[in-house]
This record gives structure tokens, C-alpha cells and sequence, in this order.
């Protein structure tokens, strides 16, 4: 059974190797923006059911304002 799962991990990093390698290598990332999209995600969450654009829109505004007025950083 072990081994089942480790011949897949290995699959996995062979797959990702070149990916694995610049990861380890470049001082580059994409966290900035993995980081905006999982803000977004969240707040549609709480919108859940309220679903306009610009109540989003506001909303996401509304946010940004309120974490520089209190110098909040998430």
C-alpha cells in the first residue's frame, strides 16, 4: 500500500520537475496573487447569495478602506 502512494509521488515530481527545480532556484513566486485571489474567494463567501457585480465590487472597496484606516493587513 506504501508503496502505491510513494510511486505516485514520484510520478508527481518527475511530472513537476522543471517547476520543482525553478521553485527551489529563482527568488519568483506567484503568492502576491494567489494571495489577492483567495481574498476575493473569501469574500464572495461571505456574499454568498447576494451575487452583484457591484455589490462585490463595493464590498472589495469597502474592505481595502477599512483594513488601511486600521492599518490591518491580511
Amino acid at each position: 500500500m506504501f508503496l502505491i502512494q510513494l510511486d505516485g509521488y514520484i510520478k508527481g515530481v518527475k511530472n513537476d520537475y522543471n517547476s520543482i527545480v525553478n521553485a527551489i532556484l529563482l527568488d519568483y513566486n506567484n503568492g502576491l496573487a494567489e494571495g489577492s485571489v483567495n481574498k476575493l474567494k473569501t469574500i464572495k463567501r461571505i456574499m454568498y447569495g447576494r451575487n452583484n457585480f457591484e455589490l462585490l465590487r463595493s464590498k472589495v472597496i469597502q474592505l481595502e478602506n477599512l483594513k488601511r484606516i486600521n492599518g490591518i493587513s491580511y
